[in-house]
């Protein structure tokens, strides 16, 4: 009896030291302030299937409905905070001491550690500086000639075949993207570039298991080679040392930038990724909304004609150059809106480096928050109307803070310049030389990870003139 009654003193004095160290080694404002309000769904796997089996926009609005504009859940094995008001959205993204970027550890390796997107600080602030030299106006200005030959090959290898948009988009974007990577060089290397690219995106949201066989050791093979290739060129780029590159690579490799040969391939391979899908999948929205608003369809082409016929009228060089692609106004509405209705990127993960008091609620260390960019486009609040299709909102500019489609703050996407400039050249020539119909359903979404169009947009596209 008297063992039993020590043996039960003993285990009811550690479980009370244990609760003590907690009270006194917990911060105090842990203690005082609630988390926000939610449901964290099953263990681990929290609320992942709920919002992945569905269109993430119901998922979004029932939380936001049961909850307010910020509340708690768990995705993908991680508690998160969701927000969905456009002051925290700026709260989060501005506060880069308090917010870092956060990834996966595979999408790391496979991107490359040093790669610009899992980074901030002195390193980050140097990565972006370099990459705005070659994507600000002064820099691609120089080269929309290049641009508008790779848009006219695509259309034209499209013309009188069904294809699937989104797809045929993929390879318009990724040569660009190539083209500011790697000025002239690309063109030797295309083909590779492109084989390897394939084979990394289909491994980069699989299983992450590098045995052989696997969707992720085939991208790891495949991201090992593109790390060869960008290699080869360094070399024979430094072999011709009275040459000067204006390019990314170019800028990477300079020696001020101060970069080693592995950072600078992790950054050459993660912009690549960054600078394909989203850019194709909002030209692929475009090409829906235009062919199901015929009025905006004609007065973006009207636009784009005018300008055809301006040079015709006063004998100038065919073709676009800098200044033509600022004087669409129409079009760059039409792409400001499609950006708002379709939002790409439905939202962006950010981590809590300490713990940070909002509104009156903790967020806890470690804790991914999400801000909804989707539900802060389509509020009411900030748009009226905000399921129609209306480019003429943007004759205004929206409220600061509403309209984030490249993100915001430090880590807000530096390529935005670039993407706006191919949108442009491709609907150039899209609305003036070509129509097109539509084939199937026109009306479904798929998500994966991007909202596209269902089947991404099969149609049929015909030359307007024979």
């Amino acid at each position: 009896m008297e063992l039993t009654t020590m043996l039960y003193f003993l285990a009811s004095s550690f479980f009370f030291f244990i609760l003590l160290f907690k009270f006194f080694s917990s911060p105090k404002r842990g203690r005082e302030l609630p988390l926000p309000p939610g449901s964290m769904g099953w263990p681990y796997i929290g609320e992942t299937f709920q919002m992945y089996s569905q269109d993430p926009n119901v998922f979004f609005s029932t939380k936001i409905k049961r909850y307010g504009s910020i509340f708690k859940s768990h995705i993908l094995g991680c508690p998160c905070v969701m927000i969905s008001s456009s002051e925290a959205a700026k709260f989060v993204l501005n506060k880069a001491q308090l917010f870092k970027p956060t990834f996966p550890a595979s999408k790391e390796r496979m991107l490359g550690k040093q790669a610009i997107f899992f980074h901030q600080g002195e390193y980050h602030a140097n990565l972006r500086r370099l990459v705005l030299r070659t994507v600000m106006p002064e820099a691609i200005k120089n080269i929309v000639k290049d641009i508008e030959s790779i848009a006219v090959h695509a259309l034209q290898s499209c013309q009188g075949k069904p294809i699937t948009t989104f797809l045929e988009f993929k390879t318009y974007t990724f040569n660009v993207a190539l083209l500011s990577i790697f000025g002239k060089d690309e063109v030797k290397y295309r083909e590779d570039l492109k084989r390897c690219y394939y084979t990394l995106e289909k491994g980069y949201n699989s299983m992450p298991i590098n045995i052989p066989g696997t969707l992720f050791h085939k991208a790891m093979k495949a991201r090992k080679e593109i790390a060869e290739i960008v290699a080869r060129i360094m070399a024979t780029r430094r072999e011709k040392k009275e040459e000067s590159y204006n390019d990314l690579l170019g800028s990477f490799m300079a020696e001020k930038a101060g970069l080693t040969d592995e950072q600078i391939t992790d950054n050459i391979i993660g912009v690549i990724f960054a600078a394909r899908d989203t850019t194709a999948s909002v030209l692929t929205w475009i090409v829906k909304y235009l062919g199901e608003n015929p009025t905006v369809l004609q007065a973006v082409t009207e636009e784009q004609e005018s300008i055809v016929k301006r040079k015709e009228k006063n004998g100038e060089e065919i073709g676009l150059n800098w200044e033509d692609t600022k004087k669409m106004p129409m079009t760059s509405r039409v792409i400001q809106e499609t950006l708002r209705v379709a939002s790409i990127l439905s939202f962006t993960f950010r981590e809590a480096v300490e713990d940070v008091e909002y509104q009156g609620y903790l967020i806890p260390k470690g804790w991914k928050v999400l801000p909804l960019f989707r539900n802060i486009h389509h509020s009411p609040d900030n748009f009226k109307d905000p399921e129609k299709f209306d480019p003429s909102r943007f004759e205004v500019a929206p409220k600061p803070n509403t309209f984030m489609p490249f993100g915001n703050g430090i880590h807000a996407c530096p390529g935005n310049e670039l993407a706006k400039l191919e949108m442009l050249v491709l609907l150039h020539h899209l609305t003036t030389k070509y129509r097109w119909s539509v084939v199937g359903d026109k009306n479904g979404i798929q998500y994966g990870p991007f909202a596209l169009p269902l089947n991404g947009l099969p149609l049929n596209l015909y030359p307007k003139y024979k």
